[in-house]
């Protein structure tokens, strides 16, 4: 297998695009850097499976940790609280 774009450990930041349509990348993490804490591997693109398409290329899936109190304005948790999302890779960009 190819080796992964990003590493477990890396800063991201998840590119701030607002396309019409099906998006599976939450707008409240747009903009915002995080960690690579797991890759999962390749999988069909979920944005275009939505629409009847193959899903193809296969895209490579991440988890990645935010700080909580760094993804909204009102800090609403502890400074050790944590958010993991799954982004597909054609979201995000080297920190």
């Amino acid at each position: 297998m190819d080796p992964t774009k990003f590493q477990v450990g890396q800063r991201v930041r998840v590119k701030n695009l607002y396309p019409p349509g099906h998006i599976r990348t939450c707008p409240y993490v747009r903009g915002k850097t995080g960690v690579i804490n797991r890759y999962f591997g390749r999988y069909k693109n979920p944005e275009l499976l939505a629409y009847g398409k193959s899903g193809l290329p296969l895209r490579e899936l991440y988890w990645v940790e935010f700080a909580v109190n760094d993804l909204w304005d009102h800090k609403p948790g502890k400074p050790q609280d944590k958010l993991r999302i799954e982004i597909y890779e054609h979201w995000l960009e080297p920190a």
